[in-house]
């Protein structure tokens, strides 16, 4: 696998190096000291992984990593030495396409600890963006609502989450009648802080979901472990370690098929912007549950990846363009 590093600190190249330097199947193609090298690089040398610092001088990881995903998409991995100070960052970055986000490593003490979460975040990706297989859908019985008023719509995302997230809640009044649940793929280091940016543009409460609640129009709640958040029979949120050999964690399908199998109301489910497969075997069987179902468009995705597997399983009712879904969803539930 080719790993590239876009980094301009050398106490942090060397520890990524000896991160690196563990797995034999990883190869340092080449090290970037500023976004424009590392755009630069891309076209010259494309690498299978780009590990992204955000703080660089010139121009920064956002900016380098949004022309590299216009120009030369690849797999970019965010490197952070100060998640909280960088956070906005962060999630501009993942905006426009890069997988995920880790902190820096570091020379001492920590860096065994340090080098091997590095090493567990290369290897999920290796999986995401190698992974072609889409296992069996497996039909549930039809089940319509009961009657009893309750709304739901559950959305996933990826890879060019944040920013379609952001864009999707903006556009939705704070009396939006139904449940709100998000599953993006985020590690929970990052989880409460993506809350309370969307949160920040948002008309609608957002916040993390809780273990054991239930769920009530009025508030956006985002999957806020590394554990799956999963829908109960009786109604309430959990999350569970299971499946454990699921590398996407939280894990759309998971959410999407507890809906599928749990929710007695009204639901929506929505499968944004992402790169690999997650999601679309979950919104398959919401959609034969007789729910209604959306995947983002082509046109409108950083990473047409999850969106274009729902389609090709026939589990989307309408493919839209982001910033139709929002209008979309105020005509259904106003029907």
């Amino acid at each position: 696998m080719k790993i590239a590093i876009a980094n301009d600190m050398p106490l942090a190249v060397e520890a990524l190096r000896r991160a690196l330097a563990a797995e034999p199947e990883y190869q340092l193609t080449w090290v970037a000291e500023n976004g424009e090298e590392a755009v630069r690089r891309c076209r010259e040398d494309l690498p299978d992984l780009l590990l992204m610092d955000m703080l660089m001088p010139g121009m920064g990881g956002v900016e380098a990593t949004r022309l590299i995903m216009r120009d030369t998409p690849c797999a970019i991995l965010v490197v952070t030495s100060d998640v909280e100070r960088n956070m906005t960052q962060v999630f501009d970055a993942m905006g426009h396409g890069a997988l995920d986000v880790v902190a820096a490593p570091s020379l001492g003490p920590q860096q065994v600890l340090d080098a091997a979460i590095v090493r567990r975040k290369i290897h999920n990706i290796t999986w995401m963006i190698g992974h072609r297989v889409a296992r069996n859908v497996t039909s549930i019985p039809r089940r319509h609502s009961d009657g009893r008023g309750k709304r739901l719509v559950a959305i996933g995302a990826s890879a060019g989450g944040p920013a379609s997230l952001v864009e999707l809640l903006k556009q939705l009044p704070a009396n939006f009648p139904a449940a709100i649940v998000l599953v993006q793929h985020v590690d929970e280091v990052f989880a409460a802080g993506m809350a309370q940016w969307l949160g920040s543009e948002s008309q609608i409460p957002v916040r993390l979901a809780r273990e054991g609640e239930t769920l009530l129009p009025g508030e956006v709640l985002l999957a806020g472990t590394n554990n799956h958040l999963y829908l109960s029979s009786d109604g309430r949120l959990v999350y569970r370690p299971e499946p454990i050999n699921q590398v996407y964690r939280p894990s759309i399908d998971v959410f999407f098929e507890s809906v599928a199998m749990h929710w007695q109301g009204e639901a929506t489910g929505v499968l944004l912007t992402g790169m690999g497969r997650d999601g679309a075997r979950g919104l398959k069987l919401m959609r034969e549950r007789g729910f209604h179902t959306i995947a983002q468009d082509e046109a409108s995705c950083a990473v047409y990846g999850m969106p274009k597997a729902a389609v090709a399983l026939g589990a989307a009712v309408e493919v839209l363009p982001l910033d139709r879904i929002a209008t979309r969803l105020i005509e259904r539930l106003s029907q």
